[in-house]
């Protein structure tokens, strides 16, 4: 056989086992299986409640001199599915001036807040000015409601005095003001885990 048969032989060997070998790897057992799967975000959720229960939460006090106060009860409550790790309050307030007369004064730092945490009768603000009141630590590691009507560690219950305090001078500046306001309540999540 000449070189050039044996040659052309061994790269046609060559060509057919190659395409065995590559043929052969089409030729295997397969099998599959499927995992259905969720990404569901939980929710961050507090609600108010006023006293008695009433889903109105109105804190308005009409007609006050110096020295005046006046009680009110906040119910906090988580209403979402995620763990609550604690809710700040902050106030937003506008300040009426009937006569345009105060002389620079804020009314807001008249009005004085005490804040209490009822059980524990923690206090969380004592006797501070109305506006001086921002990222109040107010409520604690709140666990998401199970359906249990009186489930304690789903709630803070607040109790909130507002006074118009009596400096022993003369406030007759803050005749006919008024102070509109806003208390935010602002839940903020415990940090993420390993699950």
């Amino acid at each position: 056989m000449s070189i050039k048969k044996k040659l052309g032989l061994s790269a046609a060997t060559a060509v057919l086992g190659l395409s065995l070998i590559g043929g052969g790897t089409f030729a295997y057992f397969n099998d599959t299986e499927v995992t259905n799967n969720t990404f569901a975000a939980g929710t961050l959720d507090i609600g108010l409640k006023g006293v008695d229960d009433r889903e109105e939460v109105d804190l308005s006090i009409d007609n006050m001199k110096p020295g005046d106060w006046k009680v009110h009860q906040i119910r906090i409550y988580n209403e979402g599915s995620l763990d609550v790790n604690d809710v700040k309050l902050n106030v937003d307030y506008e300040v009426s001036d009937a006569d345009g007369n105060n002389n620079g004064e804020d009314f807001a730092d008249h009005i004085l807040v005490h804040i209490m945490k009822q059980g524990s009768r923690e206090v969380v603000a004592d006797w501070v000015p109305l506006s001086e009141i921002e990222n109040l630590v107010v409520a604690e590691d709140l666990k998401p409601e199970s359906g249990r009507p009186y489930q304690t560690d789903h709630r803070q219950t607040l109790r909130v005095d507002f006074k118009f305090h009596d400096n022993g001078q003369d406030q007759n500046i803050f005749q006919g003001d008024s102070i509109d306001f806003k208390l935010s309540f602002e839940a903020s999540q415990k940090e993420g885990e390993l699950r």
